[in-house]
């Protein structure tokens, strides 16, 4: 999810309501959660095949105390979003969301109507030709189509 996707779905809520989060296993986070920052990370790497690459992504992280009676409203959660976009330029980099589980994971977010969903990211290789694994062996969505079936979209 992008920034802007989440500010608007932000905005459809009463501004002094709660946002909620869920886990991947449908289990609503705590509502006394806080969000402890909202950052840029900025990544310089260079991949298999020697090619440099760069990326941006925000990152928001929700954290648990034991403080129970803690709310963040929707108003509260803008103002930060805002804040952090002037503060580091933040353009409309897609989220991600860290949170403490048995180490610190990473997540990506989508809207449901219930709230935020955490949404689990996947690695992946980004020059699967490079390093001479079997197209066979490559995850299906990195395999390449070998036949266009009517109403696929690749023909």
């Amino acid at each position: 999810m992008k920034i802007s996707q989440f500010k608007s779905a932000l905005r459809l809520a009463k501004p002094e309501a709660n946002p909620s989060f869920i886990n991947l296993n449908g289990i609503p986070v705590e509502p006394h959660y806080h969000i402890t920052e909202i950052g840029l990370v900025l990544k310089s790497y260079v991949d298999c095949s020697g090619v440099v690459r760069q990326e941006r992504k925000a990152t928001m992280q929700v954290w648990l105390a034991n403080d129970t009676e803690h709310r963040m409203s929707t108003n509260k959660l803008l103002d930060i979003i805002e804040k952090s976009e002037q503060l580091f330029g933040l353009k409309d980099e897609e989220i991600e969301v860290e949170y403490q589980g048995q180490t610190i994971e990473s997540y990506g977010l989508s809207v449901q109507d219930f709230g935020f969903q955490f949404v689990a990211k996947q690695t992946t290789c980004l020059a699967p030709g490079h390093c001479g694994i079997p197209e066979t062996q490559l995850p299906k969505e990195m395999q390449k189509q070998t036949s266009c079936q009517p109403g696929s979209g690749c023909c």
